[in-house]
């Protein structure tokens, strides 16, 4: 029996892996910090028999409360990621597993690999009306990317997603890789007509470091992303300094950042309400978003979520809030669940990667209802 997490996102460290029944792991926490909740790892077994695994750390995660009512997802192909049995006994994770061939793998949520960021990208560019964009590297010298769609013109809303800021919500790059297979299909009217109206800027992967060393939260040095919007540099956080510099030059109307959320079992966003310049419009712009998202996807709901930060209290370190502020626009940070959504919920699949393409294809026909309120 061996297991094993040399590969493209693996995260997982063997304690001992002798007995079937009673296989003992833990997980490693992002290089230079003290997050950890992800996890991806092989196993490899001869026994014809339940096999029980215990990662042995969680109770000391970035979200302990992240582990209760949760599932582990296994795959034998890497392609279909179902729930396995998971118990979750307030000090080890404890998944039971009765293997079906030789090999499974097994994540904290349906992996995307590096390999599958670069097809995405390619894929992309081969629409005539995509346009792939170096940005510059990041600190492991990968390539800092973004897609534009669209033909650019001045009277055009400029429409920004990013995702994957914290590495190990693969959900936001499923979201993104099904809203981008609805806006290149020249036959689907919602694109058309959006691209008609918007540009879109794209940033599939904010942290492809962070995504390749198995990080939950951080980049390849331990720093969070998604707190350093407020003064980047390109010695700590080029991902961000980067594509930061690419918005002030090109200006932005609209702004969705894609996360998964480990503790809320919903779809749900975040608004902007505590940074400074909101007023009644960008109140108007975010409550109508929400309605059209509503009307667009039963998959999304608009009563549980994050606590409204106070007027003038926002964290301006954070993407969506120093967007708003910057450039006095609706800036959302979008939020899918490491679990299910309880709003309908899957035993099998769970909150899964093919719902995440789903609902981020589905969010176009809400942006289309918004967008020419957007300036």
């Amino acid at each position: 029996m061996k297991i094993t997490a040399q590969f493209d996102s693996g995260n997982i460290d063997v304690i001992s892996a002798t007995d079937p029944a009673d296989i003992r792991l833990a997980i490693r926490k992002d290089n230079q910090s003290d997050f950890y909740q992800w996890f991806h790892f092989r196993l490899h077994t001869p026994h014809i028999e339940a096999h029980t695994i215990k990662i042995t750390n969680v109770n000391g995660s970035a979200y302990p409360d992240g582990w209760k009512n949760y599932q582990a997802v296994a795959s034998y192909d890497r392609q279909t990621w179902f729930r396995v049995d998971t118990e979750f006994n307030g000090q080890e994770l404890v998944i039971t597993h009765y293997p079906e061939a030789e090999s499974v793998y097994f994540a904290y949520f349906a992996p995307y690999s590096y390999e599958q960021h670069l097809d995405l990208l390619q894929q992309a560019q081969l629409h005539d009306r995509c346009q792939l964009v170096e940005l510059g590297e990041t600190l492991d010298g990968r390539d800092m990317s973004l897609l534009v769609i669209g033909e650019p013109d001045d009277s055009k809303r400029k429409i920004w997603i990013t995702a994957r800021q914290h590495p190990g919500e693969t959900m936001a790059e499923w979201f993104v890789e099904g809203l981008l297979d609805r806006l290149l299909d020249d036959d689907d009217a919602v694109a058309r007509s959006l691209l008609d109206k918007a540009v879109f800027y794209v940033v599939p992967n904010m942290n492809p470091d962070g995504g390749v060393r198995g990080h939950l939260r951080t980049n390849a040095i331990g720093v969070n992303l998604n707190r350093e919007w407020q003064s980047p540099s390109m010695e700590q956080s080029p991902e961000v300094y980067l594509v930061r510099q690419k918005m002030l030059d090109e200006g932005v109307d609209m702004y969705l950042d894609v996360h998964g959320d480990e503790n809320i079992p919903y779809n749900f966003l975040a608004g902007s309400e505590g940074v400074p310049c909101f007023d009644e419009r960008m109140r108007s712009l975010e409550q109508n978003f929400r309605q059209y998202l509503l009307m667009a996807s039963p998959e999304f709901q608009n009563e549980h979520g994050y606590e409204v930060d106070a007027p003038g209290k926002a964290n301006m370190t954070v993407a969506s809030n120093w967007v708003a502020q910057q450039f006095n626009c609706m800036a959302f940070t979008l939020e899918m669940p490491f679990k299910d959504n309880d709003k309908l919920p899957d035993a099998l699949y769970g909150w899964s990667d093919v719902r995440s393409m789903k609902f981020g294809q589905d969010s176009l026909t809400a942006i289309l209802a918004i967008v020419d309120q957007l300036r």
